[in-house]
C-alpha cells in the first residue's frame, strides 16, 4: 500500500518546491550592490566612440542606469515608457548598451527617440557582467553617492515605477 503513496508524496512535495520558486516576483533579483557602490566602468559613448561614460557620471545625482539593447524583445516594450520619463525630466537615466551592434543601437534611437543623457557601449558585455547581469531590460537606481539602491528586471512600466521607484527616490530626495 505504501508504494501507491508514495509517488503521490513525492508529486506533492514538488508542486510545493515549484510554487514557492515559482511565486517570487520576477522584477525583484538580488544584487550583490545593494548598498555599495556601483562597478566601476569606462566605455566608448554608444553616440561618440571618442568619448566615455563611466560611473563618475552618476555621482551627485539620483540616477538610473537601465541595461538595454536592439535584440532585447522587453527593451522595445520598455522604451516608450522611459521616452515619458526623459520627457517628464525628473530623473537623469544613463544607459549601458549591452552585447549589440552599434549601428542596430544608433539606428534603433534613431527611429523610437533617445530618452539616455548618456548611452555607453558595451559590444562584449563585460560591464554588465560586472553589474551582474543575467539579461536585459535590467534598471539600476543609483544614489547621490554613487551607490545601487535598487535593481529591477524586466520591461519597466508606470505600474513597476510608481511600486518600485518613486517611493526609494522619494527617501532618497529627503
Amino acid at each position: 500500500m505504501l508504494r501507491y503513496f508514495m509517488p503521490l508524496v513525492v508529486i506533492i512535495v514538488l508542486l510545493v518546491f515549484f510554487y514557492k520558486g515559482l511565486g517570487n516576483d520576477p522584477g525583484v533579483l538580488p544584487s550583490q550592490y545593494i548598498g555599495k557602490p556601483a562597478p566601476v566602468f569606462e566605455l566608448p559613448s554608444l553616440k561618440d566612440a571618442s568619448r566615455t561614460v563611466s560611473n563618475a557620471d552618476l555621482k551627485g545625482q539620483v540616477s538610473l542606469v537601465n541595461i538595454w539593447a536592439t535584440w532585447c524583445t522587453g527593451c522595445r516594450a520598455e522604451h516608450g515608457f522611459l521616452m515619458q520619463l526623459a520627457e517628464q525630466g525628473d530623473i537623469p537615466i544613463y544607459a549601458i548598451n549591452w552585447r549589440d551592434r552599434r549601428d542596430s543601437a544608433l539606428s534603433f534611437l534613431s527611429q523610437l527617440g533617445d530618452p539616455y543623457v548618456a548611452s555607453g557601449f558595451d559590444e562584449d558585455g563585460r560591464v554588465g557582467i560586472d553589474w551582474g547581469v543575467y539579461g536585459a531590460p535590467e534598471t539600476f537606481l543609483i544614489d547621490p553617492d554613487g551607490q545601487v539602491v535598487y535593481r529591477f528586471t524586466g520591461p519597466l512600466s508606470d505600474a513597476a515605477w510608481q511600486r518600485e521607484f518613486v517611493p526609494r527616490i522619494e527617501e532618497l530626495r529627503q
